[in-house]
């Protein structure tokens, strides 16, 4: 997406360039009679690099701004605060697994709006019930991946991975200390794991939906309530209601 971006940016500033600079459109000339002209020149030379440069680094070199934890409230934005950690050793596995998330999670909410819009009206109970609870369970679902950024930034994962590198190295740590912050980053990778858990349920639980949907029969909105996974939808909703991170 970057180097798309990039490559559009440079054909923007070679058309201006051509558009200006050539005889038969602008006629701007350098080196000619007119010393404005020449000037004028120069200077889109001169401003066409600075864009090209500032370009470049802005798209290829300048880190992304990731948003602290309180300030997240996008897609995007939870997909960036993940992304910085995802480089992190000891816990690849999981942060990729969180994006991933993310994503299925996007493309299925797309999906179930596509098949609710076909199946019924927005007028209909119908709709606005399963609007509700797909409402309700991603709301669930980024509590869960804010879960996880609030332990990623309390705990410095970086640290860890390296007093793990020199954990083996005799007489730096003494055995309990080694224990202890093992025993710290486990619980704190139990804590994500189970994240990571509830969110794949969540994924589950919309597969479910919207199978059971494409089967549905009948728009009575009593009969939507009744469905097993609306069911199961609500008991997971009703169980962490007093959730807290």
């Amino acid at each position: 997406m970057k180097g798309i971006k990039l490559l559009g940016l440079m054909i923007g500033v070679v058309v201006v360039n051509i558009v200006v600079l050539s005889p038969g459109l602008l006629g701007v000339e350098i080196g000619g009679d007119s010393v404005l002209e020449t000037a004028s020149g120069v200077t889109l030379l001169v401003v066409s690099f600075l864009v090209l440069a500032y370009g470049s680094y802005s798209l290829l070199i300048k880190p992304p701004h990731v948003p602290a934890v309180r300030e997240v409230k996008t897609h995007e934005d939870y997909a960036a605060a993940l992304a910085q950690f995802r480089n992190v050793k000891g816990l690849k596995k999981e942060i990729a697994l969180a994006m991933d998330q993310l994503e299925r999670l996007d493309k299925k909410k797309d999906t179930l709006l596509d098949v609710l819009a076909q199946r019924f009206e927005p007028s209909e109970l119908s709709y606005k019930k399963f609007i509700s609870v797909i409402d309700e369970v991603r709301k669930l679902f980024y509590l869960n991946i804010r879960g996880i950024l609030n332990k990623l930034s309390v705990f410095d994962a970086q640290e860890f991975a390296r007093f793990a590198g020199q954990q083996n190295k005799p007489g730096l740590f003494s055995n309990r200390l080694v224990q202890e912050k093992a025993a710290l980053y486990q619980e704190y990778l139990s804590h994500m794991s189970g994240y990571l858990g509830v969110n794949e349920e969540i994924l589950l639980k919309l597969d479910k939906l919207l199978l059971e949907i494409s089967l549905l029969g009948s728009t009575d909105y009593r009969d939507v309530e009744e469905m097993p996974c609306m069911k199961e939808i609500d008991q997971l909703i009703n169980q962490t209601k007093y959730y807290k991170q």
